[in-house]
C-alpha cells in the first residue's frame, strides 16, 4: 500500500482541500509554492500513463474544482504529473500537483 492509499484509507492523516467519492485534494507536505496542492484518484493507478480516459477526465474536472476553491483558477495555476522513474515520481499514485498562489518561475 502506498502513501497515497494510506491517507485514501485514513491511515495517514491530510489536509483536505476537497474530496468526494472519487477524488481527493489536500496540501503538499514539502510545498514548492505558496500553494501546493495534490489531486489524486482514491482508486490507484500507478500514472497518467496508466489511467483510463475516463479517470483522467473525472480528475482533470475535479483539479479545475480545486483550483477555484483556492483562488487560483482567476489568477492562474500550474499543473505538474510525473510519469515514471526518469520524471522523478517519487509515489507510484496517479496525482496531480497544483502550484499557484504567486508568480511562478519558468523552468
Amino acid at each position: 500500500m502506498n502513501v497515497f492509499e494510506k491517507i485514501v484509507a485514513g491511515e495517514i492523516p491530510c489536509k483536505k482541500v476537497l474530496e468526494n467519492d472519487e477524488f481527493l485534494a489536500f496540501y503538499d507536505i514539502a510545498p514548492k509554492a505558496k500553494i501546493h496542492v495534490l489531486t489524486i484518484p482514491k482508486k490507484c493507478y500507478k500514472d497518467f500513463q496508466n489511467a483510463p480516459a475516463e479517470v483522467l477526465l473525472g480528475l482533470s474536472e475535479f483539479t479545475k474544482e480545486v483550483a477555484k476553491k483556492l483562488g487560483v483558477d482567476k489568477s492562474g495555476y500550474r499543473i505538474i504529473t510525473n510519469i515514471g522513474d526518469d520524471s522523478g515520481q517519487e509515489v507510484p499514485h496517479l496525482h496531480f500537483h497544483i502550484l499557484g498562489g504567486e508568480k511562478l518561475k519558468g523552468f
